[in-house]
């Protein structure tokens, strides 16, 4: 499996923006090879939030494929003049290869 991280850093407030545009139905559900997101909201008391997205792929070739993909490209394209919102501070990308995964054992 590969997974692709997405770490954003928002104003107070904001994650909720962030939550929301990605849990919204769209094309990538539809992609071969994708396993699923989870959008994570770092806990804190005041300040400055941060925002975790995580794409789950079969494999890094799915990923590419997606990543090559006329619908990911025409995406990015309408989006191109769009200036990003004020509320993201900073986002950072990581692509990762899963190496291990445990799960829960069935209960009894």
């Amino acid at each position: 499996m590969f997974v692709q991280l997405r770490k954003m850093t928002v104003t107070e407030g904001n994650a909720e923006q962030v939550v929301n545009r990605f849990s919204k139905p769209g094309i990538l559900e539809q992609q071969e090879g994708f396993v699923d997101l989870k959008v994570l909201v770092k806990q804190v008391r005041r300040g400055e939030e941060e925002v975790i997205v995580l794409v789950t792929w079969e494999s890094e070739a799915h990923w590419k494929q997606w990543e090559k993909s006329d619908a990911h490209i025409a995406g990015h394209k309408a989006k191109l003049n769009q200036p990003k919102p004020e509320y993201i501070i900073h986002t950072e990308v990581g692509k990762y290869e899963v190496k291990a995964v445990k799960k829960a054992e069935a209960s009894v």
